[in-house]
């Protein structure tokens, strides 16, 4: 469980401390104030323990910065300035686990921030984590990830990890009880289920199979919560 997050000249903040708590967080605020950011950085943290991708390399291409300097994500400011971020997560065993990024403005590359915490206790335990961007990808999904794998996009890599969350088939074996209700939930909403064919989503209900390019917005994002 992720327990605290703390920003210090890092994006939008100039210091933030966060404790969460069990179950849901929310965070509520204006636009522009940081709140994809804060979600963007735990993300970041998170998927590291799977991919074992270097967190620096992880959150410049999460963030994307101009020209993919990592360094202008220290928040700005004249002259030369560093900034950080920091998490920490308990693991199963009961031990506190943090991982810190540093970089300063002049920074240019991941490979000249530095990486500290307890880095190897942090990557002992991984875990799943998804985040879901407000654009939707579902729709534009055929040829993505080939495309990604093989040309210099201009997308955030959060576009790509929810499309590969997407493709993956079911898991095995009987659905619990609780996962089966929150299926249940979506479909009547959504009036339907997902099904995918060569790399297009459709929503297969009464009308027949109706591809994601010609559903509301509002049926893309829980047909992805679906899936």
């Amino acid at each position: 469980m992720i327990e605290k997050i703390r920003f210090d000249n890092f994006t939008a903040f100039d210091s933030l401390d966060i404790n969460t708590t069990k179950g849901i967080n929310i965070f509520i605020g204006e636009n522009g104030t940081g709140k994809t950011h804060i979600l963007k950085a735990i993300y970041s943290a998170c998927h590291i323990t799977k991919s074992k991708k270097s967190l620096a390399h992880k959150i410049n291409d999460v963030f994307y910065p101009a020209g993919k300097q990592i360094g202008r994500l220290v928040k700005r400011t004249k002259g030369s300035t560093g900034g950080w971020f920091e998490v920490k997560r308990r693991l199963s065993t009961g031990q506190e686990a943090t991982i810190k990024l540093s970089l300063t403005n002049h920074n240019t590359t991941p490979e000249q921030t530095k990486i500290t915490g307890s880095t190897k206790l942090w990557m002992e335990e991984p875990f799943d984590s998804v985040f879901i961007p407000v654009k939707d990808m579902m729709a534009n999904a055929p040829g993505f990830r080939s495309m990604f794998a093989l040309r210099n996009l201009h997308f955030e890599e959060v576009y790509l990890d929810i499309i590969d969350h997407a493709f993956l088939p079911s898991i095995r074996g009987p659905i619990d009880s609780d996962r089966a209700n929150l299926l249940e939930i979506l479909q009547k909403a959504m009036e339907g289920k997902v099904i995918e064919k060569n790399e297009e989503f459709f929503l297969k209900n009464k009308q027949g199979e109706l591809e994601f390019t010609l559903l509301a917005e509002g049926h893309r994002k829980l047909g992805l919560l679906w899936l």
